[in-house]
């Protein structure tokens, strides 16, 4: 059997392979184009994606819609594979970024921090953007299913199952992150258990993806046997020489060992993995205090107690500016040992699940 590809309806992702959407500023264009390229479908991240803008603090709405649109059609001037947007409910520019991905005709939208109880509203006559929300449980995604039936006549085209392995913020509170009971193998056989009786809009089972400390071939091989029909990496695509960080970003990872991967507490009142530092330090001191918030960015951050402003330091550390912010990463970022290219990570990936599938067939 040779590596699996991924259909989500009519869109064919000849790599089962999704690519994690990271902000800020992580998964830009340069990244998702190279993974696209590649054959896996290569995701933009919306989150304080107009940085760059002259007017984010002023426009913050504009700005990033601006952005977005931007960042898309370069992408899609350097690559024919497909390509998503990664869009956090929890945003408070929600609406105008879904509008925005929508009219630049992406192929995925991924949606998670909050159920996207209403993402279907947002698409236009003969709009082909599939609708993927990310869940953390067999419950969100039924009730997803049954909420969209009832008020959309639809489902969602796949879901992304994302367990507490993963980078960023974690949609698990703190006691759930070393629990058993909470692994990403446990949580997919559920997905895939509590969707069964549901179709994706074009009748097909709907496709689930595993997400959350995917980190080789051999894992792959894991989550499709278990059921999943592909995968999101996040974690390995950032030391790569297309990521759209700073190398000093990449290197952060290269240089971190297994003690330096640590849960924080996030100004947005969510978990967070995460690289340790010093900046987390002077934070968890209560040495950092957010001078003034020009963005509203996320409608859980309680911007007047928040020790930092979270966009501040992501994009600080995008920059490579990491005295001054902090890098998102999953459990497994201590493992990464070098920076190559997005295609030599593929092929590895491809190498490593051939040799399981012929272990498992011996």
């Amino acid at each position: 059997m040779s590596f699996p590809s991924l259909r989500i309806g009519d869109l064919s992702i000849p790599k089962a392979v999704i690519q994690g959407g990271m902000g800020v500023g992580i998964s830009l264009s340069g990244l998702a184009a190279a993974v696209a390229a590649s054959g896996g479908l290569g995701v933009i991240s919306a989150a304080g994606i107009g940085m760059y803008q002259p007017d984010f603090a002023t426009n913050y709405i504009e700005a990033n819609n601006r952005a977005l649109a931007d960042e898309i059609r370069k992408a899609r001037a350097v690559t024919s594979g497909a390509l998503g947007v990664n869009i956090m409910v929890a945003m408070a520019n929600f609406a105008e970024l879904v509008k925005t991905a929508i009219k630049e005709n992406v192929d995925a939208i991924f949606s998670g921090a909050g159920l996207p109880l209403d993402l279907p509203s947002y698409l236009t006559e003969g709009s082909k953007t599939k609708l993927v929300p990310i869940v953390s449980s067999a419950r969100a995604a039924v009730i997803l299913c049954k909420k969209w039936l009832s008020r959309f006549g639809r489902t969602p085209d796949a879901f992304v199952v994302e367990g507490p392995m993963a980078g960023g913020h974690l949609g698990f509170k703190a006691e759930q992150i070393e629990d058993p009971d909470f692994l990403l193998e446990k949580l997919v056989g559920e997905v895939v258990a509590g969707v069964k009786p549901y179709t994706a809009p074009n009748g097909a089972p709907i496709p689930i993806i595993a997400a959350g400390g995917v980190y080789t071939g051999e894992d792959i091989h894991r989550f499709i046997k278990l059921g999943a029909a592909g995968v999101q990496m996040g974690t390995r695509f950032v030391a790569t020489d297309e990521c759209d960080a700073d190398p000093a970003f990449k290197e952060a990872y290269v240089d971190a060992t297994q003690q330096d991967v640590v849960i924080i507490k996030s100004p947005v009142g969510m978990p967070g993995r995460a690289i340790h530092n010093a900046f987390l330090d002077q934070a968890a001191h209560g040495e950092k205090t957010p001078p003034r918030c020009p963005y509203r960015c996320i409608h859980s951050c309680d911007y007047q107690k928040a020790p930092y402003c979270i966009t501040l330091a992501l994009a600080n550390a995008k920059k490579g500016r990491l005295k001054h912010g902090f890098a998102f990463a999953g459990k497994n970022a201590w493992r990464i040992d070098r920076i190559m290219p997005v295609a030599e990570l593929f092929r590895e990936l491809i190498s490593q699940y051939e040799a399981a599938e012929a272990a498992a067939m011996a």
